[in-house]
Parts: structure tokens; C-alpha cells; sequence
């Protein structure tokens, strides 16, 4: 069965609350009243108590009590935004007060009609119009309740996500950094994130997303560094069926994914210049140039990019547009580097501490004074990556408490493999056998950093050590070189 629209009715006058229930019983077992009272603050009071009790509100405008009128309506509606006023009055039966229609419709009435004269004592208005307004306005409350619960929901998961990114720092650059992010992230400006790699800077345009008004929308990030050059335009932009050899259907590029959200553009000192051009043209534009299409297609994003590069240089090298610099960078954001923060290193192991206890269902082991010095006192060229990677490797270790030797041997500060005979027998010492993966991603990150720096770019490491761009980048993610 059909459950009935609820109406609270508020009107002083017994004559005309009759008209208004005879108008409504016409439909008996569609629509009923719940309650009546003849004055503003009983209303409210009602309101107050159970705000969900009724879907629809009639209310006289002129209303005893010293509580009415417009005003009425606004505390109502602050109370329970979605309910919906239908309002009654005398006042408009000589007139047409356009003024005083819009008052009522500004302050969050539904719909108003003028009270019949008093010689028709069968009906308050015409039966039609006022029970199909009954209903539209029923209607209208369930859909605004609907869109509360769910706007109520996604802001909830907005705060999970915020509360999973939280920057940690206690520094005065960090204390900045979030000031910044909170003053700039309502706006629609360009971000141009600065910072080494592992200082989170993924992170810091996440959260700038999710303050401005584009959070409820896609957030899309990509790595231009772990793209090769022929792919990165297509990735970006898309492409239309047949536009080349391959293109067997269209693919929608990361703009027009992201199309009333933010696209992150990580590494993009990495971006070859022919895709500089067009990225710069779509910033001027917000016309999506995709490959094999003819006409153009305006989307609606937001573009927060990052480096580890210093740009300047790079444009004076040639290497970066001087144009699409500028236009990236309305918005400069940097992220020191962990060793110029050192407050924050033991806020930043407490947490990690903490977070892969949680999720290893382990405790926490204590740390010795020695061993946190070392972490303290470490230069961390892979900044906060690194450290999380360091302390997922302790917590393996599955250790009640750790030593200088087990932070040590976590941090890769262990013998050079062949370059001494007594180095190589520190490193096979039988009190303290590690796992043989924790042995290969310390050989790894050491070696992968000897290949970093005797490369031009990450490119060019990847294909010394023979791998795809894409497979290196994860690989120094998962070491916590990246």
C-alpha cells in the first residue's frame, strides 16, 4: 500500500483550517493531515522535536504568535532543509505582488496560493491545483532528503580519504604547506607541485582536490615519466577509432576522464615538447585536441602537475616550455625534502609505526635510543617513501625491539658486496639472518641508485637495466627510490 504524504498544518483560524481539510479529502487515502497548531513558535517547536515526521508543510502567512511570515519559513527550513512550505494567504486576493511571491519563494517556500473568500466555505483553494501541489511538494521533499543522505555520504568519504592522505608534519615548512593547500584549493588555479621524489607530492594534490568544490568528481593521475613519448598524447587526449594502425575503438583520454574534476600530471619535466604544445593549447582552451578528431570537445579540468626538476632550468636548457611553465605554475607549491625537516621524522615513523601495525595485526616494537638516532640522523634520499619502506621492512623483522644493527641493516647501511673480506662477513653474521627478499630490495635499491646516477634521466636508467619505463617506475615505488 501507498504510504500517505504526512501535511503539519499551521493556521489560527478554525475556519479555515476546515476548508483546508476538506480540500484534502478528496484524496483520503493519499494524503492526511498529522497535526494542527495556531501558532509560529508551537510550529518550530514541533519541527524541532521530530523534523521527519511529515513531508509537508501548509502554513497561513499571517499567523499568530509574533512568529511568521517569511521569517517562519527561514527557521523551519533551517531545521530540516528538505521539508517543503506551502503557503496560504489572504494578502495577495486584490493584488498581483510579484515582490512579495519572490520574498516567499527566496525564503525557501514551495509554492503559495491566495485563500478563497470567505463566502466559499467548501474549499480553501481550487482542489486540483492545491492537492497537485501537495504531491509536487511531497515529491520534492523525498528527493532533497535523498540528495542530503547522499551528499551526507560522500562528504563522509571525502573525510575518510583526507583522514588516509593526511600530510604529517609538525615543521614550519609543513605547518605552510597545509596552509596553502587550504587557501588555494577552492579556487580553479593551476598548482605546480615542487618537490623531490618521495616527498609526497601525489599526496598534497590529492588533498587539494579533495577541499575544492570539484572533490565529489574524478580525481585522474598520471606519471609522464613512466609513459614513452609516443603514448603520452594518446593517454592524454584519446583517440578515435581508425586514427591509426591499431585503433580498433575510441578511447577517451585522461582530460576528458577527469572532465569536471583534477588531473594530476606527475613527473612533467618528463613531457616530450610536441605534447607540451598541445597540453599548453588544451590550458588556454580547454579544447581536447584527440587524435583523429576533426572537431573539438571543450572539458572542464583542473590541472595540478609536479617535478622533481628545477623547470626553470629545464626551459633554459630547452628541454620545457617557457609558455607552459608559466601556465602550470600559477600556483607554486614546494615540499622540502625530509633531511631540511628533521622534526618530522620521528612523527612520520610513529605513524608508519602505527598504520602497518594495523594493518599486520602486529605491535609496535620499542626502538632503541641508538637506533632512533640513526633514523633521525639519516639524510633519507628518498624522503618519506623511503622512510615507510624502512619501517614496513622493521615491522617484518617481527621483532619486540629492534637494535642499532636491525635500523642499520634496514636503512641499507651494510657492506659493499666484494669489496673486503671482513665487510662480507658482516654482512653473513648469524645472529642476525635476514629474509632473502629483504636482502634482494636492499641490492636492488642500491644498485638501482648507482644506475640514477650515472643516467641522463629515468628513461635512460630503465633501458640500461633493460626494463620498460613503466615496470622501472613501480620497481622504485615498491624500494622506495620513487
Amino acid at each position: 500500500m501507498k504510504e500517505k504524504i504526512k501535511v503539519f498544518l499551521i493556521e489560527d483560524e478554525e475556519f479555515d483550517v476546515e476548508r483546508v481539510r476538506k480540500t484534502i479529502s478528496l484524496l483520503p487515502d493519499e494524503i492526511e493531515i498529522t497535526d494542527v497548531v495556531s501558532d509560529g513558535a508551537a510550529a518550530v517547536a514541533k519541527v524541532e522535536k521530530d523534523p521527519l515526521a511529515n513531508d509537508v508543510i501548509i502554513m497561513d502567512f499571517q499567523i499568530a504568535g509574533g512568529l511568521m511570515g517569511e521569517e517562519l519559513i527561514r527557521k523551519i527550513k533551517s531545521i530540516r532543509p528538505s521539508i517543503q512550505i506551502i503557503v496560504i494567504t489572504k494578502m495577495t486576493m486584490n493584488i498581483n505582488d510579484f515582490d512579495f511571491a519572490n520574498a516567499l519563494l527566496n525564503a525557501g517556500a514551495f509554492w503559495f496560493c491566495t485563500k478563497y473568500p470567505a463566502d466559499v466555505t467548501e474549499y480553501i483553494y481550487q482542489p486540483t491545483d492545491f492537492i497537485l501541489s501537495i504531491k509536487n511538494a511531497a515529491s520534492a521533499a523525498k528527493l532533497e532528503e535523498e540528495k542530503r543522505k547522499s551528499d551526507s555520504s560522500l562528504e563522509k568519504n571525502i573525510i575518510e580519504k583526507l583522514d588516509e592522505k593526511q600530510i604529517i608534519g609538525v615543521s614550519a615548512p609543513m605547518v605552510y604547506l597545509k596552509q596553502q593547500i587550504e587557501q588555494y584549493a577552492p579556487s580553479d588555479a593551476n598548482v605546480l607541485i615542487i618537490g623531490e621524489s618521495g616527498t609526497g607530492k601525489e599526496i598534497v594534490a590529492n588533498n587539494i582536490h579533495l577541499k575544492s568544490g570539484r572533490r565529489f568528481n574524478s580525481f585522474v593521475a598520471i606519471n609522464c615519466g613512466s609513459l614513452p613519448s609516443e603514448l603520452v598524447e594518446s593517454e592524454l587526449f584519446g583517440y578515435e577509432k581508425g586514427a591509426f594502425t591499431g585503433a580498433n575503438k575510441d578511447k577517451k583520454g585522461l582530460l576528458e576522464t577527469a572532465d569536471n574534476g583534477t588531473v594530476f600530471l606527475d613527473e612533467i619535466g618528463e613531457m616530450p615538447l610536441s605534447s607540451q604544445a598541445k597540453l599548453l593549447r588544451f590550458l588556454e582552451q580547454g579544447e581536447l585536441e584527440k587524435i583523429g578528431r576533426t572537431g573539438k570537445k571543450i572539458v572542464d579540468v583542473r590541472v595540478i602537475a609536479a617535478t622533481n626538476k628545477d623547470l626553470k632550468q629545464e626551459v633554459k636548457k630547452k628541454n620545457f616550455r617557457e609558455d607552459l611553465y608559466y601556465r602550470l605554475s600559477v600556483v607554486p607549491v614546494y615540499i622540502p625534502p625530509l633531511r631540511d625537516r628533521r622534526e618530522d621524522i620521528e612523527v612520520l615513523t610513529d605513524y608508519f609505526f602505527s598504520f602497518f601495525s594495523r594493518k599486520m595485526n602486529r605491535f609496535v616494537p620499542t626502538i632503541s635510543r641508538g637506533a632512533k638516532n640513526i633514523l633521525l640522523n639519516s639524510e633519507w634520499p628518498g624522503n618519506i617513501r623511503e622512510l615507510k619502506s624502512v619501517v614496513q621492512r622493521l615491522m617484518l623483522l617481527n621483532k619486540k625491539e629492534l637494535s642499532d644493527m636491525d635500523v642499520r641493516f634496514s636503512l641499507g647501511m651494510y657492506p659493499s658486496l666484494g669489496e673486503g673480506k671482513g665487510e662480507l662477513e658482516d654482512l653473513f653474521d648469524q645472529d642476525n639472518i635476514q629474509e632473502l627478499k629483504i636482502i634482494k630490495d636492499i641490492v636492488y635499491r642500491k644498485y638501482i641508485r648507482f644506475v640514477l646516477q650515472h643516467s641522463k634521466n629515468d628513461s635512460d636508467a630503465a633501458k640500461k637495466l633493460g626494463v620498460a619505463p613503466s615496470n622501472f617506475f613501480r620497481l622504485c615505488q615498491q624500494l622506495g627510490i620513487k
